[in-house]
């Protein structure tokens, strides 16, 4: 629910953006109905995650960036707001720095380089906000040794580098990304006469529309071939949000509505089969995390701890993920010590071991 709760949060503002890009209520819907044939905003959001907790904070900051883009007087409510939820979309996962960066060169490009538009000192008032909200998580990350970095590190592949893994990791991102859209351009072609694009930098609106779509997946597609690390499909979760207006702004002219039923029908069959396969998937197989039965292991390890010793379990170390249950449906709620943390058990007069796992007093 709250995974759904977040989505339409986000696609409320991507709708009110788009009404304010395109200045017509059908194509804004259409523009937020295309984004229903994107693999992660339908069939992956019934699992709420640091990438669904993305979405509302990304369309929170572009909305409000669009807002002092698009102004002459710049409102300082709207750069406190652009900060707050830069920085709690930074807190949800780091890879939406992406975002922040390609923002922060549209408005160099604009004031430094085509001087277009001025500077205003109101622009640091984010920078502070942001900065300011992340000085706790900072400060937590020095004390404990930037184990999130550490982690993203090693579900990106970088401690298996090879040379091959320059190109064969951003060849299969593009593979992936253009698989996961085939959908969406579907729906776009049965609406369009011909496709044909239009593209001018001098178009305002345009220029808006390109730095934040296409920029963070260049970024990340550029991390890749430089750094050769893997790119994980559910991380591009948050970075298809506005795919719709985009497109639907770069086809405006060329859209017959008269169409609009069979782009209609096939957007209620994406809409229903998702939920359907999801079902189906939740039914036939009964091995995926969403059936793990942490709260059942929990507590029959509760009555084994139990019968052995009258103190509370304060650590647990082992397997991430049958460690990390444990800690989290145990009673006093034990800390995950690492995988194998021989030195502490040999420190401690009381811990039992079970299966993959180990739990103790210290």
């Amino acid at each position: 629910m709250l995974s759904q709760i977040f989505l339409v949060i986000s696609f409320y503002y991507v709708f009110k953006f788009s009404q304010e890009i395109l200045g017509n209520i059908k194509l804004s819907l259409i523009s937020i109905f295309l984004l229903e044939s994107i693999y992660f905003y339908n069939f992956t959001t019934p699992e709420f995650n640091v990438n669904v907790s993305q979405l509302p904070f990304w369309s929170l900051v572009i909305y409000f960036t669009w807002k002092i883009y698009n102004s002459k007087n710049i409102k300082f409510v709207d750069c406190f707001l652009i900060g707050l939820f830069a920085a709690f979309g930074f807190l949800s996962k780091y890879l939406f720095i992406y975002l922040l960066i390609s923002i922060f060169l549209l408005f160099v490009y604009l004031v430094f380089i085509k001087k277009i538009k001025k500077f205003d000192f109101k622009y640091l008032l984010i920078l502070e906000i942001f900065l300011v909200l992340l000085v706790p998580h900072l400060i937590w990350l020095f004390e404990n040794e930037f184990i999130t970095l550490a982690y993203g590190l090693k579900r990106s592949g970088l401690n298996d580098l090879g040379i091959i893994s320059h190109l064969s990791y951003p060849l299969f991102f593009l593979i992936k990304q253009i698989g996961i859209l085939i959908p969406f351009f579907f729906l776009i072609w049965l609406l369009t006469k011909k496709i044909r694009f239009k593209i001018s930098f001098k178009d305002k609106k345009l220029l808006f529309l390109i730095f934040i779509n296409f920029l963070p997946i260049f970024f990340i597609f550029m991390t890749s071939l430089i750094l050769g690390s893997k790119i994980r499909t559910m991380w591009m979760t948050p970075f298809y949000l506005h795919f719709g207006v985009l497109f639907i702004y770069l086809l405006r002219s060329q859209i017959d509505l008269k169409k609009i039923k069979s782009f209609l029908y096939s957007f209620l069959f994406l809409f229903f089969l998702s939920p359907i396969l999801y079902s189906i998937v939740s039914i036939t197989q009964t091995d995926k995390r969403t059936d793990y039965p942490g709260k059942e292991i929990a507590k029959k390890v509760q009555i084994t701890w139990q019968a052995e010793f009258d103190n509370e379990i304060e650590f647990v170390t082992g397997d991430e993920w049958k460690a990390g249950n444990l800690s989290y449906h145990l009673k006093s709620r034990p800390k995950w010590l690492g995988l194998n943390n021989y030195e502490i058990l040999n420190k401690s007069s009381q811990f039992i071991c079970l299966d993959d796992v180990c739990l103790g007093r210290y």
